[in-house]
């Protein structure tokens, strides 16, 4: 597996990362077993760069990944995020950045994963009200009290990365982006890359409407949060549907899949990327992990973006709800 920076630090992580959340919720039932599997699967795949977050499953998530974790600490790069507040079965949520929040969901993170330091620690959302400096400056005190070693944003504009920056160094910063989600283009990136931070891409599959597999919502679990997301809604859905049956029309020129053609652009667009993509199951893991073997020209890499021009794309990421915190 490529091996990519992780920010400034020094450190490198594998180019693929995997997204642990679908492990805990919002894709269906869980299924503990067959997750732990999945983590052993990747790190024999060479991904060892693992993300999860306190609200997935509240607190499930962390709690699964750290039972991976007692046997395998030294050879995973871990990145976990907090600020995003729920109550169990609702998917309401308000965002909490204050710095007597961030002390004690550092802490809980600690006990429910069961190390003594997090590798990367993300403010998942930021909180509109609240100074971006007053919440860093927070994150920065679990720096020099040694339980984190370095910090990262999700979800944030360009203008909030350098003022956070300005701070205490930024690491990475985590937003959705991929051939479906393309607004990290206009600024952020570019940011990113010359501050010397790490861009993680998360949802680059387009929750897993990339594949070429989802064709509708019917089979999906009741509880799966893609029944209610805009971009899935049916009209909407009708309509994304013809950019990826060019995809994979690319794809299978390529033989590969959809899902590696749509991994294999972010990798080979931007060295500073590291796409996360998430699943629950072994078989993907290692279908992703080919992806990182692809090499694309320029002109295929430019061909894939003209097949998915920003405002072809039907319906917002979130719902309303969902949208809480992000881009601030």
């Amino acid at each position: 597996m490529e091996r990519r920076p992780l920010g400034r630090t020094g450190h490198q992580v594998s180019a693929l990362g995997l997204g642990c959340m679908g492990m805990s919720e919002f894709y269906g039932t869980r299924d503990d077993a067959t997750s732990l599997q999945t983590l052993a699967t990747a790190l024999d795949q060479g991904i060892d760069f693992f993300d999860t977050a306190d609200t997935y499953g509240f607190g499930h998530n962390e709690e699964l990944v750290g039972r991976f974790l007692k046997d395998h600490r030294g050879k995973v790069t871990l990145a976990t995020k907090f600020g995003i507040v729920r109550q169990e079965g609702r998917y309401e949520r308000r965002i909490d950045n204050s710095p007597a929040y961030i002390a004690e969901a550092c802490d809980a993170s600690l006990r429910r994963l069961g190390i003594e330091r997090i590798d990367l620690y993300y403010a998942h959302r930021l909180e509109p009200a609240r100074p971006i400096e007053e919440t860093v400056a927070a994150m920065a005190k679990l720096v020099e009290a040694g339980k984190v070693r370095w910090l990262g944003l999700s979800e944030v504009s360009a203008a909030s990365l350098r003022r956070a920056h300005k701070i205490h160094p930024i690491t990475a910063l985590q937003t959705e982006y991929s051939l479906w989600s393309r607004e990290p283009e206009t600024e952020l990136l570019q940011t990113c890359r010359e501050l010397g931070v790490s861009f993680a891409a998360y949802s680059p599959l387009g929750r897993a409407f990339l594949t070429g597999t989802l064709t509708s919502t019917d089979a999906l679990a009741p509880t799966d949060f893609r029944r209610n997301n805009p971009r899935f809604q049916a009209d909407a859905l009708e309509r994304n549907r013809k950019l990826t049956e060019a995809l994979a029309d690319f794809a299978k020129a390529r033989h590969a899949t959809p899902a590696q053609m749509a991994l294999a652009w972010l990798l080979g667009k931007h060295r500073h990327v590291i796409p996360i993509p998430g699943t629950k199951r072994s078989a993907y893991v290692i279908q992703n992990a080919s992806a990182a073997t692809i090499r694309l020209s320029a002109e295929e890499i430019a061909t894939l973006d003209r097949m998915f021009p920003p405002e072809a794309v039907a319906g917002q990421r979130y719902t309303a709800e969902g949208m809480k915190g992000l881009g601030l």
